[in-house]
């Protein structure tokens, strides 16, 4: 397959990288450090990235930006930074790709365990995660050609602990090994409209 990654030089996308790149053509997308460069709250930027790179077999979102603050101080801008990149950036991946993906194709975006098991100041984030789930599910029913659609929500992954392990008391860190696998479930399996939990 030709996957196109992007988020691919982040914490979970390098991991992801690694594993599928051993058997699939990956193209590896980020914001400034791979050679075909997307800024996900810009559709143009979008488009350029899907134009230079072709008809392709499976996308993969693993990026997008929110805010952490409390609730009696976050601003609507402050919520405003993840509808527009964690929230509007993956939508606009998700249907921006059906111009390009191949026939049974697959997309696969990335939420988080926010949606289900909210965290002090994790407001703003829990609101985009919950909206890229019922994205997932809502537009598996509709898109065509076969192309399947599915949000991974993993909970803080081990790597991420130390830099922000402080905002999840009780949270259990997730195995990287574990939150690959359900990446490789969503784009070599079979499944579509889930949201593949990983807690």
């Amino acid at each position: 397959m030709k996957i196109v990654l992007v988020g691919a030089t982040g914490t979970i996308g390098t991991k992801v990288f690694q594993n599928l790149s051993e058997r699939h053509e990956v193209i590896p997308v980020s914001l400034r450090s791979t050679e075909i460069r997307a800024d996900i709250t810009s559709k143009e930027s979008i488009i350029e990235m899907f134009r230079q790179v072709g008809p392709f077999d499976a996308l993969i979102s693993a990026t997008g930006n929110g805010e952490f603050a409390p609730l009696d101080e976050i601003t609507e801008e402050q919520f405003y930074t993840g509808i527009r990149s964690k929230m509007m950036g993956q939508i606009n991946l998700a249907l921006l790709a059906q111009k390009y993906i191949n026939e049974n194709g697959s997309i696969t975006l990335t939420s988080g365990i926010l949606a289900d098991d909210p965290i002090r100041g994790g407001v703003s984030l829990s609101v985009v995660n919950s909206a890229i789930n019922a994205f997932a599910m809502a537009a598996a029913v509709e898109l065509k050609r076969g192309i399947r659609i599915n949000a991974i929500s993993p909970g803080i992954v081990e790597n991420s602990v130390s830099a922000i392990g402080h905002f999840f008391p009780g949270h259990n860190p997730v195995p990287m090994d574990r939150v690959v696998n359900a990446y490789l479930k969503s784009v070599e399996g079979v499944v579509t409209g889930q949201v593949i939990r990983v807690v």
